[in-house]
């Protein structure tokens, strides 16, 4: 099976940064299956929609993001790890949520932003920015 992992969440103040890693693999995920698939992190808060924060295209050509993290966050990958990063800064309170990390392996040529385009998903781990 596919096993997509976070780490590196937890509680941080409001200016802080914070950096999580998203670990795949399984026997159908390979290391040629993770190059060529688009990497994303999205994000749900308590009480609400899940929502779309970033992605990185299958070649790492591009990314894409949500408005509301331009400027602050930004998402890398590393193929030969099968690892993606997603680096926060400047938290701000209203960052707080659950964050996943994902992967469509559809070589998109952009990378895809809704949810329902993404194969496989983490677990989530907990960020929490206070005031």
């Amino acid at each position: 099976q596919v096993q997509l992992v976070e780490s590196g969440g937890g509680s941080v103040q409001a200016g802080g940064s914070l950096r999580l890693s998203c670990a795949a693999s399984g026997r159908t995920f390979s290391t040629y299956t993770f190059g060529n698939s688009a990497m994303g992190w999205f994000r749900q808060a308590p009480g609400k929609e899940r929502e779309f924060v970033i992605a990185i295209k299958y070649n790492g050509g591009s990314t894409r993001y949500a408005d509301s993290v331009k400027g602050r966050f930004t998402i890398s990958r590393d193929d030969a790890r099968n690892t993606v990063n997603l680096l926060m800064k400047s938290l701000k309170p209203e960052d707080t949520a659950v964050y996943y990390c994902a992967a469509a392996v559809r070589r998109s040529p952009i990378a895809p932003m809704s949810a329902g385009d993404y194969d496989y998903w983490g677990q989530g781990t907990q960020v929490t920015v206070s005031s």
